[in-house]
Order: structure tokens, then sequence, then C-alpha cells
């Protein structure tokens, strides 16, 4: 069962969330939607947060409580920074998140991308993470994007090289730096 905070509250502050939702990009791709997070996606967030494997692409693993805070920070990004956490759906089912984010430690707006294991090997990480990278630079105008990627997530580092982004110089070496290219 859900936590209190976990559970959406209806009425009013859910008619109001939903408005804020609807004004948010959405973009399809040949077999994606991105469309905002909600709090129904959580579960999803947290058993990829959670998970001692996949959880340490997102500095994890880590607990219930904590993935909540890092999932609300991220779709918050998008009252802040007018960027933040997609949900990406496949036939129906959530497959995941890609996320232009920017929290302390980075430089630059990070193009991010992390799915379920079932969803993964697919290609719909790139197909998500290059439609998030269009909005990002045609739509929002951001001037750069990165993508920070631990050195032992070999797929996470094939697809950055796969989008067409440079690695770039980084101070820490187990955290690789990939630059995304600007559209023409």
């Amino acid at each position: 069962m859900p936590a209190p905070h976990e559970t959406p509250i209806p009425g009013a502050a859910a008619r109001l969330a939903a408005q804020v939702s609807a004004m948010l990009p959405v973009a399809d791709t040949a077999r994606t939607r991105l469309r905002p997070a909600t709090l129904t996606d959580f579960d999803t967030y947290a058993e990829i947060a959670c998970d001692p494997v996949r959880g340490r692409g997102l500095g994890g693993p880590v607990g219930r409580n904590e993935a909540f805070r890092d999932f609300a920070a991220m779709v918050g990004c998008w009252l802040l920074r007018g960027h933040g956490l997609w949900a990406v759906m496949h036939e129906g089912a959530l497959a995941g998140f890609v996320q232009i984010g920017f929290e302390p430690g980075d430089e630059e707006p990070e193009l991010g991308w992390f799915f379920t294991e079932a969803h993964e090997g697919k290609g719909l990480a790139r197909e998500a993470a290059e439609a998030a990278r269009e909005i990002g630079f045609c739509l929002l105008g951001l001037p750069s994007m990165v993508s920070y990627v631990d050195s032992f997530n070999s797929r996470s580092n094939s697809l950055a090289k796969r989008l067409g982004a440079d690695r770039i110089p980084s101070p820490n070496p187990d955290l690789f730096i990939w630059r995304h290219r600007r559209p023409e």
C-alpha cells in the first residue's frame, strides 16, 4: 500500500495538478510517447531507483523515501527551470523515464534516461532521448546539454555514443560526460 505522500489527493488539488501537467510538452516517437510524469508513475520510478543494480545509475540504490524526494525534485524542475521528467510510454505501459534535469553539481542541463529492465535493449531509450533532446534544443532553446554517465554503465555510455554525443573531459574518472550536439 502506498504511503500517504504517494497518493493523489482528489478534488481541487488533483485538478490543479492535471492543469499544470497539461501545459507541459508531450512528444510522440515511432514507438513511444513522452508525457509529463505524474504521481501514479512513482512506483515504477522507485522500482528503478531502489534496485541494487539499476539504482546505481541514479546514485543509489536508495530507499523508497529518498526515491520519492528525487522523483519530486525531477518533476518540480518543470516549475523551476522549464524542463524536467517525462514518463516514457510504450504500448500502453510505462517503460521508463527521460529527463532534462539540473541538479546540484551539474554544470549545465543534463539529458538523462533510465528504463525498467523489461524495456531495455529495444531502442526505446534512444527514441525517447532523441525526442527529449529535440525538445530541449528546439522548443526550449537550451544552449547546451550533457549526459553524466557512470563509467561502469556501458549501456548508457553506448547510447550516448549512438546519440552522437562527444565525450568531454571530466574531473572525475568514474564519471563520463557526453556533450550533445545542437541541431543545425
